[in-house]
């Protein structure tokens, strides 16, 4: 049975020891955020230095100041047609 034990022995030394501990570090990954330049965690939407948004799908929709002034001139005409009728 000796014989085995040193077999089981190679058989261990051979097998893949595994990812490494630098690899398993608890620290997320990090990237530059684009407008501040500091390191942020790389899933975050928005940077916690700045506050701008990282991406474009992350940040809320902006209307256009074109279409707010055409909705308070129709507003605006409407009220005046209903007071002169």
């Amino acid at each position: 049975m000796a014989w085995q034990n040193d077999e089981d022995e190679s058989d261990s030394e051979s097998a893949d020891p595994g990812p490494d501990e630098s690899d398993l570090s608890d620290e997320p990954a990090e990237t530059p955020c684009l407008y501040c330049n500091r390191q942020i965690p790389e899933d975050a939407p928005r940077c916690p230095y700045c506050g701008c948004y990282i991406s474009e799908e992350d940040a809320p929709r902006r209307r256009s100041w074109l279409w707010i002034i055409a909705v308070i001139l129709l507003v605006l005409l409407l009220m005046a047609y209903l007071l002169w009728w």
